[in-house]
């Protein structure tokens, strides 16, 4: 692991967490769009729109040799000059020496991602040919020597203030921070370049093979400017734009702008097919295709699907790692969850590493992706890469590989840890206080103590009375239930009497492998996976029973990911994952048993937070609040109930707890404002973040699973 640049990333969190102002303007931005987004989309299929998205692109990357092929030549035979460029040295050389060969002295640019992945402008400056960039907010980026901190709004990071102090400088004069006027005066100072330049340079948004055509995308007129009044237009363009037919480009032209900045459609659609009219002057069009390392991401099985991506930046929008520490951070020349990928194929595995361990997997930018891609799963297998390459660390090495895969050892340091802790927690069930160098991890939360008893020994003293039950379910606990919140294994079980189900708990499972996935050892993850297959398979349960959203991700999805070349283990994974149900779920579901807890309760009022695999990944989070509602409490909606909580597992006790500790203060502001007495999950590792923060606060807000809810509801009965 590289302990230089790991250190170099921290420290620019720490400084970038230091400027609330950008947080501040970065989540206001947040609830804006989603707000804007939902009212674009009204009357709409976002599903059905992203999955028919999904499979056209999936069609490209299969057939891009000979749709490539296509748009080369329909390009041509329209008058247009196409340069194939492999890499970025070779996009930037091409037009570089066309500036030249051309004599420019000035090339016109409009906003293209490609050129900063290429860093065109530092290659035409060396060629002699000054770059002005005229978007807003990338001319904002040039003026004060920044890169973009958004795909679609590079200038997103900057307040009026700081840009009136740019543009004061260019122009020699104050100018007043009012938007109306930082507009006009950029107009004034842009408008005489687009005259003067001897070339314009684009992007693309699409680039259709059936014409030979280029598509853009724009919200202000000076695309069609740079594209139109120089006598060359040059346009750079990532293969993976290529769409089949125009149809195909109409689809993507009715989700982008909805799905990137909440408009029902941009101010500007260009359609260009060869060179435009130039009045009488003779004009050119050269489109240069670059591959720079998509053609090796089209290979990769792990990693392919983000070439579906259409460069919409809603997956840094929704972040909350992005909304905590911007996208200088959180990027490196793309932002966001895709831009975590991108680098590590465009710019090397180096500059993405950083990037891969700071997301916190929390799958936001997953379901609202226009292209359906399962960003998550694919920062997963970079993370096993970078685990190969650089190795996991040796604490984790140790800790994953010696002591998690034998699990009577795993178990026995955490029931010896139960005695051990005890100077710590002074006979309570929390940890308030940690010494020394550990201390910061109790600064904002208290942590939970591990139990005298593990759920494995007491649900053995629990006796159940089920004379005729509905179904025999094996409960898979989870490190957290079964060792920090053994109670809440316990009301599971009274819960599920109490609807005549039997409750049994297999004594050979082990950690569901989560961390060490997380942390980049597959390998462990592989055969944790083997143990708990074999453990919960073993005794033919009806259902298997998970309280925990990430238990239940991995019992559902990773288990049959990690075996499904294993002829061996593939068709009991897929069995296992058949019969894994969240407890709220199959209550509601499979029991159809959501009124049965009506009028048990005293009412309180109730205000609920989705868990980030339960929603987004199990896709459970109606269940929830129905029997919340049904066992006779008042449900509130907080704001952002789905936005997550900054748990994360290992990330908010050791990869990045700065980061997390600020997730989580936007999380208990929302639960205050709420004005609920309680806040219901159905995760233990949101209980142990939500409720430490609450502990920490002195609040008097209660933080329990949903579960623990039922079984208050069926013991106040009784």
């Amino acid at each position: 692991m590289n302990k230089r640049r790991q250190r170099e990333y921290k420290g620019r969190i720490d400084q970038v967490l230091a400027t609330p102002k950008l947080q501040d303007a970065l989540h206001k931005f947040g609830d804006a769009y989603l707000v804007s987004r939902d009212k674009a989309f009204t009357g709409l299929d976002f599903e059905a729109l992203r999955s028919e998205i999904a499979t056209m692109k999936d069609g490209v990357r299969e057939n891009r040799a000979e749709l490539l092929q296509q748009f080369i030549q329909n390009a041509e035979a329209a008058g247009a000059i196409v340069c194939l460029a492999k890499t970025a040295e070779d996009a930037n050389a091409y037009i570089a020496e066309l500036a030249q060969r051309k004599g420019a002295k000035l090339a016109v640019k409009s906003k293209s991602m490609a050129s900063e992945e290429t860093h065109l402008n530092v290659a035409l400056e060396k060629a002699g040919t000054q770059a002005l960039e005229t978007d807003l907010g990338e001319w904002i980026i040039q003026l004060a020597g920044q890169r973009p901190s958004h795909m679609v709004m590079p200038a997103i990071h900057m307040f009026k203030e700081d840009v009136a102090e740019l543009f004061s400088k260019q122009t020699g004069r104050q100018e007043a921070a009012e938007i109306p006027h930082l507009v006009q005066v950029a107009r004034e100072q842009l408008r005489q370049g687009y005259m003067d330049a001897e070339i314009g340079i684009t992007g693309a948004n699409i680039a259709v093979a059936e014409t030979g055509g280029l598509v853009l995308v724009t919200n202000e007129g000076n695309a069609r400017l740079a594209s139109t009044l120089p006598k060359v237009h040059v346009a750079l363009v990532g293969i993976e734009k290529l769409v089949p037919t125009l149809e195909d480009a109409a689809r993507i032209i009715q989700v982008l702008p909805k799905n990137a900045t909440g408009q029902a459609l941009t101010s500007y659609v260009t359609w260009i097919r060869g060179a435009v009219p130039c009045a009488d002057e003779e004009k050119e069009l050269h489109i240069v295709l670059l591959d720079n390392g998509r053609s090796t991401l089209a290979e990769s099985p792990q990693c392919r699907d983000a070439l579906r991506c259409i460069r919409c930046g809603a997956c840094a929008n929704v972040c909350p790692v992005y909304q905590t520490v911007g996208g200088h951070v959180f990027g490196h020349i793309y932002i966001g969850a895709i831009g975590i990928i991108l680098t590590a194929f465009f710019h090397g595995l180096d500059n993405a590493a950083e990037l891969v361990r700071a997301c916190i997997g929390c799958r936001s930018c997953v379901s609202i992706c226009p292209s359906k891609i399962d960003l998550e799963e694919i920062i997963l297998s970079l993370r096993e890469t970078i685990g190969e390459e650089e190795g996991i660390g040796a604490g984790k090495n140790l800790v994953f590989r010696k002591v998690m895969r034998n699990r009577k050892l795993f178990h026995s340091l955490l029931r010896a840890a139960s005695v051990l802790q005890k100077p710590v927690t002074k006979g309570e069930r929390t940890i308030r206080h940690l010494p020394l160098f550990f201390s910061s991890l109790t600064e904002w939360r208290t942590l939970p103590a591990v139990a005298d008893k593990p759920l494995r020994d007491l649900i053995l003293q629990q006796p159940q009375r089920v004379e005729k039950p509905r179904y025999r379910v094996a409960f898979y606990g989870g490190c957290a239930n079964d060792f920090l919140y053994p109670e809440l294994g316990l009301d599971l079980v009274t819960v599920m009497n109490a609807l005549d189900v039997e409750v049994y708990y297999p004594q050979k499972q082990n950690c569901c492998g989560v961390p060490a996935l997380y942390s980049g050892d597959k390998e462990t993850a592989v055969e944790l996976a083997k143990q708990n297959i074999d453990a919960m398979l073993e005794g033919k349960p009806d259902f298997v029973l998970t309280t925990c959203p990430t238990c239940t991700m991995a019992l559902q999805r990773d288990f049959v990911a990690h075996l499904k070349d294993n002829p061996a283990w593939a068709a009991k994974a897929e069995q296992l994952a058949e019969i894994t149900v969240d407890a709220a779920g199959f209550i509601v579901n499979q029991l159809g048993a959501a009124d049965a807890f009506s009028q048990l309760a005293t009412s309180e009022k109730v205000t609920y937070h989705d868990s980030c695999h339960l929603k987004r990944g199990a896709g459970v989070w109606k269940e929830p609040r129905e029997l919340i509602e049904t066992s006779g409490h008042e449900l509130v909606e907080m704001a952002h109930a789905d936005r997550c909580c900054g748990f994360g597992g290992s990330y908010s006790l050791t990869s990045h707890p700065d980061i997390a500790k600020m997730i989580l203060k936007d999380k208990l502001i929302d639960i205050a404002a709420s004005g609920a007495t309680c806040v219901a999950m159905d995760c233990p590792g949101c209980m142990m973040q939500i409720r430490g923060g609450l502990e920490k606060q002195g609040s008097e807000v209660r933080a329990q699973h949903t579960i623990e809810l039922l079984a208050e509801a069926i013991k106040s009965s009784k």
